[in-house]
């Protein structure tokens, strides 16, 4: 199996509708991860490029709908349905979407 140069990690973790952490599912991850995967092979960089997969609780509740992207270890955060293709050609020029990067500060909350 090929080694991919970014993975993806998209929190799909759900929790009840009513709790005050709210949770990154509730947010739309689904649909997110989903729109990420279609249009990432679309590009064709689902053979080696990148991989897009789903996560448990990634911690950064208050800045979800969140995306860990490995190896490079920065997170995205408050991601919409509408950041997904400026995600996508983001990762076709090896970029990254600055304004969706969260701070050490956005970090810290969790």
């Amino acid at each position: 199996m090929a080694q991919r140069q970014r993975y993806l990690f998209v929190c799909t973790n759900r929790r009840a509708d009513d709790d005050a952490k709210g949770s990154c599912s509730v947010r739309g991850s689904e649909e997110i991860r989903a729109a990420l995967k279609e249009q990432v092979a679309a590009r064709g960089l689902a053979k080696l490029g990148a991989r897009v997969c789903k996560s448990s609780c990634l911690d950064q509740c208050s800045s979800g709908v969140c995306i860990l992207v490995e190896p490079d270890h920065f997170f995205y955060g408050r991601v919409t349905l509408a950041d997904v293709p400026e995600i996508v050609e983001a990762l076709a020029s090896g970029q990254r979407v600055e304004r969706l990067v969260l701070t050490s500060e956005d970090l810290t909350r969790g």
